[in-house]
């Protein structure tokens, strides 16, 4: 199953460190396949994008995914990838970048032929094969047709999915320099958020997160001193404060470190798709590690 990780700190940056595949694997973790493609984004101090991401396999690019990445934002966004949808290549691989956002997501969507006419001259915007990344260019024609409303834009084009097209699960990050949205849907795959406060539950604490199953560490010490939200794939630490979103929740963080959030999708998918109904390799993507 893919992983998805967002931090905001917004409005103050952050430096934090990244292990996109914490190293070194034991023998139990080399029993598991490796992921797909594995990608960090951030922002520079103007708001410009960052990603650094890559294809990999068990026989490449490792080194690349256990290397730490110390950056500087207010907001981050990581993926580990497990394809269901276009091949080991860097424009399948998250996250996308679009207007000036960074977007993962971790699902299914099918029906893919009638996304694109639905998009029609947005499909432009689409340079690989996936799903998500067409879930993406719907998302940013319909926060764009809502003057820039982002919450507007995603809770659009999800309804429009999840009324039109077979879905197995939507479940997103989207963020941009100063503000973090996720969205759980439907109940397929759990998604939790932290609101954590200067220092964690001790007060004097830095963060330091890993992913039991996603194999991804993060680890920040000015967060010693300041607040965050994190939204992850899974609780990655005995925090007792990790809130499961509800399904059909859209979540809305920044430009302060508060999170708001409401269920803008109340029904299930009118065309649900069950692992039985998916392509193998589909289907085996979207099992839990």
């Amino acid at each position: 199953m893919c992983r998805l990780f967002g931090l905001s700190s917004a409005p103050r940056r952050t430096h934090a460190t990244f292990w996109l595949l914490d190293a070194p694997d034991s023998l139990s973790r080399q029993s598991h396949r490796d992921p797909d493609g594995i990608g960090l984004g951030h922002f520079t101090a103007d708001g410009t994008p960052r990603v650094d991401k890559a294809p990999i396999a068990a026989y490449r690019d490792r080194a690349f995914a256990q290397e730490a990445r110390q950056e500087e934002s207010s907001t981050f966004i990581a993926h580990i990838r497990f394809a269901s949808t276009g091949g080991l290549d860097p424009r399948n691989t998250h996250p996308f970048e679009q207007d000036g956002r960074l977007f993962a997501h971790n699902g299914v969507v099918e029906g893919l032929d009638e996304l694109d006419d639905h998009l029609g001259e947005d499909r432009s915007r689409v340079k690989g094969d996936t799903d998500s990344e067409r879930f993406f260019a719907l998302i940013t024609r319909e926060t764009r047709r809502h003057g820039g409303d982002v919450t507007a834009g995603i809770r659009q084009a999800a309804r429009w999915i999840a009324a039109h097209l077979p879905v197995y699960a939507l479940n997103l990050v989207l963020v941009g320099p100063r503000e973090l949205w996720a969205l759980r849907y439907p109940d397929t795959h759990d998604l939790y958020v932290l609101e954590r406060r200067a220092g964690g539950t001790h007060g004097d604490r830095h963060l330091d997160h890993t992913g039991s199953n996603g194999r991804m560490r993060v680890h920040s010490s000015a967060l010693a001193g300041h607040p965050a939200v994190v939204v992850a794939s899974e609780r990655m630490d005995d925090d007792p404060h990790w809130r499961a979103m509800e399904p059909g929740e859209l979540l809305h963080v920044g430009p302060g470190p508060r999170a708001t959030g409401q269920v803008v999708l109340a029904d299930p998918p009118a065309h649900p798709l069950s692992l039985d109904d998916l392509h193998p390799a589909a289907a085996a993507s979207q099992r839990a590690a």
